[in-house]
């Protein structure tokens, strides 16, 4: 019998005991944020934007039957067909079938975050299919045998230097840690896979309700060899990215790259309607193009408390800003999607249950809420389901007494100051002169555990605010 995944807490020391994970994630993190702030200071009215962006995602979301129902004509008015998919395993068999159907033998694959939510790769390798990421930061992870750790940049969990030994011992090239001569080896190695794939699998970014078109965006050309090389080309779309016109399509793109890698506009942004048309022309593109629309629990999030997180664009902002992300990378999740977004979109597709401390991962700083380009309220939206948590159970023995003694310490306030007294107290002897606590008595010892805790202040707020109170009443006394 194999051993049981380890869980949330075994998953978040173990990153934190990693002194590499820390050095890559300082370094892609803090440059993509500062990117971030500088790309969108070059956009006018940028607050303006990004409000529209929100209503473009508000306005498709309330009327999403409809738009999905004028997306699936447009695509096969254009050529194209559509699938749908109920969860991930119908999906993963809707994809298999299209390659079996068209005896294929190799599938190279663009970036594709619904592949990795739904195990894709995994059936279509057991069904004997050869299946090649092209993305880099994909094919690196693919190569080492991970998951990816980020929505945009797969591979952030690894240093340069760990790259360089990993292509050096999978693919054979002189040890080196120049990005350059590293991208170049494996441009030789995807090059042939590109020529001799039979099926191209991507992921969708928008598409367009009014054409049928999909938007892809990428800042590597594999995306672009994916979908025109191959014969056959299978887009994987969740049924929430949408917009209802190219114009607002124009709205999204200009907060997308800016808000994911601070690029004013993403070095490929490709707009495909339907396959090749050969009786007009054309001499290039796929013969076939498939459409599989994904559910897998995004319907039943409409209408409730935590539908605005299908407002998320997959930009991976809310990651980089995340002290918590920063942290620990995106493997300690345990899930296709990490950090604050992943916090809430896993719990709310997949249930509360299976997913009950990840709305715990955050320090609900507001970091993430203030970098979303759509305004997503991730704070609010982490509290719902640390709530839902709370409900789902089961919580510590604990929990319940020491919520009911705080509450009865709160509402009398002789009993709260001197509790705030006699732990200011503690806390400050226990710490001595570096004013933090290295070992807590349990159940705080969890805190402990992986961080230090700050001693109580001399003073407490109250206490300062009264002074500050009296001092100003002096003052106006000796105006007048």
């Amino acid at each position: 019998m194999s051993a049981p995944p380890p869980v949330f807490e075994d998953r978040v020391r173990a990153a934190l005991a990693s002194p590499q994970l820390r050095v890559a994630l300082e370094r892609a993190t803090r440059r993509f944020a500062s990117s971030r702030t500088t790309a969108l200071a070059s956009l006018p009215h940028s607050e303006t934007v990004r409000e529209q962006a929100r209503d473009i995602r508000a306005r498709t979301l309330a009327r999403l039957p409809e738009y999905l129902g004028r997306f699936a004509d447009a695509v096969e008015a254009a050529g194209g067909r559509v699938h749908w998919a109920a969860d991930g395993e119908s999906a993963c068999r809707i994809v298999r079938d299209i390659a079996a159907s068209n005896d294929v033998r190799r599938i190279v694959k663009s970036k594709s975050m619904v592949s990795e939510e739904i195990g894709l790769n995994g059936t279509l390798e057991s069904a004997g299919f050869e299946v090649v990421e092209s993305d880099l930061g994909e094919y690196i992870v693919q190569l080492a045998g991970h998951a990816p750790s980020h929505l945009i940049a797969p591979a952030i969990h690894l240093t340069k230097e760990q790259v360089g030994r990993l292509l050096h011992e999978k693919l054979g090239i002189p040890l080196t840690d120049n990005p350059e001569e590293m991208t170049a080896a494996a441009r030789v190695q995807l090059r042939q896979v590109f020529l001799t794939a039979d099926m191209g699998v991507s992921g969708v970014n928008f598409g367009v309700a009014r054409t049928g078109s999909l938007c892809l965006v990428t800042n590597e050309g594999n995306g672009r060899m994916t979908t025109s090389l191959p014969r056959i080309h299978v887009a994987l779309m969740g049924i929430e990215r949408l917009v209802p016109t190219l114009g607002d399509l124009s709205v999204m793109l200009q907060v997308l790259a800016r808000s994911a890698t601070g690029q004013k506009l993403s070095v490929y942004t490709s707009v495909i309607t339907g396959p090749r048309r050969a009786g007009q022309g054309e001499p290039d593109g796929p013969e076939q193009l498939h459409v599989v629309l994904l559910d897998n629990g995004r319907a039943g999030l409409l209408g409730t408390d935590s539908a605005e997180i299908l407002f998320c664009i997959r930009c991976g902002a809310c990651l980089n800003t995340c002290p918590v992300y920063q942290s620990i990378g995106g493997h300690a999740y345990g899930g296709a999607y990490s950090g604050p977004v992943g916090s809430v979109l896993m719990p709310g597709l997949f249930g509360i249950t299976r997913w009950q401390d990840l709305p715990h991962a955050s320090s609900l700083c507001g970091a993430c809420r203030d970098a979303c380009p759509v305004g997503i309220d991730l704070p609010s939206l982490l509290l719902r389901q640390r709530k839902d948590a709370a409900a789902a159970g089961p919580s510590p023995s604990w929990l319940g007494p020491g919520m009911r003694f705080y509450r009865r310490a709160a509402t009398l306030p002789v009993l709260f100051r001197a509790g705030a007294t006699l732990a200011r107290l503690t806390t400050r002897l226990a710490a001595g002169r570096s004013g933090w606590l290295r070992r807590l008595p349990p159940p705080l010892s969890g805190w402990t555990r992986c961080r230090d805790f700050p001693a109580l202040a001399r003073e407490s707020f109250h206490t300062q605010y009264r002074r500050h109170r009296a001092e100003q009443g002096k003052e106006r006394l000796g105006h007048e």
